[in-house]
């Protein structure tokens, strides 16, 4: 009777499903091969942008000397007399970024505390997909928004701003990047647990100490995350400071001066002007390494920064 059962049980245990194969290879082994290529296009693609601009940049270094370079205040590479100070074009960017900070912070911030903490679902499913259509326009449609538009506002009110300048630009940068900030900082917010929410109006708390003294420093990670990765994008802006800061490389941080920053000289160079191979078509990769040297760096300290902030939750 034992043996019976025993027969009878492994006649009703579950059999292994018979997997399947594709040219003598199993299936899955194909699929997670294929996944793999696929997550190893963005590494390699990344591996090959970077060895082309280092390569490119060490003979551009060959003959230009390395600490000029990045100390120097004077850019005039395309002019008779050559001087290769990157710091001009390094502080037009870093103008035109801070000044797109301080328009998108506040104004992003402020959105993603309304649409968290204050707005009803029908409001903020109106609200934030008109705010996230920002980020669609094309940015030469703001540079042209910035030179045609905002530009001469700015000249009715002061009559010494130039037509090109970096105000106008940091503007309208701002007003592009708001939805990164806003969206990224809404997700961190609406990522807080409800209870702690609850434990403060228990204690008596108004709606405004619960969001700027419970939800705001319980989210502060991915908040900073997203005003450091809104910076990247504003630092790594092209068109709109093409069109509206000028090609004038100024080293001077004020915003009413036409200026140039370092993707702006890339779109100059790239234009033709400069034969492929001269000193004055491989600033290209010196400054296109520049840049990517203040976008990794600021990417670095976004992830650094939501790993040593976060907060878990159970």
């Amino acid at each position: 009777m034992e043996e019976q059962a025993n027969s009878h049980d492994r006649s009703e245990a579950p059999r292994p499903r018979n997997r399947r194969m594709w040219h003598g290879v199993p299936l899955e082994r194909v699929i997670g091969f294929f996944l793999f290529l696929c997550a190893a296009v963005s590494v390699l693609t990344t591996i090959g942008i970077v060895a082309v601009l280092v390569w490119e940049a060490a003979q551009f270094f060959g003959e230009i000397s390395f600490f000029d370079f990045i100390t120097g205040t004077k850019w005039t590479p395309l002019f008779a007399s050559k001087h290769f100070g990157v710091l001009a074009l390094v502080a037009g960017t870093v103008q035109t970024a801070i000044g797109a900070m301080i328009v998108a912070l506040p104004l992003g911030l402020l959105s993603a505390i309304f649409m968290s903490e204050y707005a009803p679902n029908r409001i903020r499913g109106l609200v934030k997909p008109v705010l996230e259509v920002l980020a669609g326009i094309p940015t030469i449609v703001y540079g042209f928004f910035a030179l045609l538009f905002i530009t001469p506002l700015l000249r009715d009110v002061s009559g010494g701003i130039s037509v090109f300048n970096g105000l106008s630009a940091s503007i309208v940068m701002g007003i592009m990047i708001l939805p990164m900030v806003s969206s990224l900082s809404e997700d961190a917010m609406r990522a807080v647990p409800r209870s702690l929410r609850e434990g403060a109006y228990a204690l008596g708390a108004t709606k405004l100490e619960v969001s700027t003294q419970v939800v705001i420093p319980a989210a502060l990670s991915g908040i900073v995350a997203s005003f450091i990765l809104a910076m990247s994008r504003a630092i790594g802006e092209t068109m709109i400071v093409t069109i509206a800061a000028g090609q004038n490389p100024n080293f001077t941080l004020n915003p009413l001066v036409p200026i140039e920053t370092m993707t702006a000289f890339i779109v100059q160079v790239s234009q033709g002007d400069s034969p492929t191979g001269t000193l004055e078509f491989k600033t290209i990769f010196a400054v296109a390494l520049t840049l990517f040297v203040f976008t990794l760096f600021m990417n670095l300290l976004s992830q650094y920064i939501v790993a040593r902030f976060r907060e878990a939750y159970e």
